[in-house]
């Protein structure tokens, strides 16, 4: 089973409208110098596994926070919101063999900071179903 942050970027790459791409404008794990305009996808701590009685495991619930950067204020408001709106919600999906059976984001985007070259940044956080 892949890291979350690699099925979200799937996900998020399928969304033509978005236009996002790995490598482009698209990252995982790390927010690269350039360029300015990116999305930046990390694995954040989740919440306990499911454990049956029996000790046989089903659900994981991972999470993901994902970062906008941008030079524009609005436009990074914008990209962040259409990433919520195309991710929250999401239901049983199968994705590189895991099954999503929900996606929902655990509160509204939010403005992080202007980093060092002035650029703003904004992130939301998801939760996860997955087996």
């Amino acid at each position: 089973m892949n890291a979350p942050s690699i099925d979200i970027k799937d996900m998020l790459e399928a969304v033509s409208s978005l236009g996002l791409s790995i490598d482009d404008n698209l990252f995982v794990g790390k927010e690269p110098e350039k360029p300015a305009k990116c999305v930046t996808i990390f694995d954040t701590p989740g919440f306990s596994p499911w454990l049956g009685l029996s000790g046989a495991t089903g659900y994981n619930y991972p999470c993901i926070n994902i970062r906008v950067r941008d030079i524009n204020y609005v436009d990074g408001w914008n990209l962040i919101n259409g990433i919520k709106d195309a991710l929250h919600g999401r239901a049983n999906e199968t994705w590189s063999g895991a099954l999503y059976t929900i996606i929902t984001c655990s509160g509204d985007p939010a403005f992080l900071n202007w980093d060092d070259n002035g650029r703003c940044r904004f992130v939301i956080n998801f939760n996860l179903q997955r087996r």
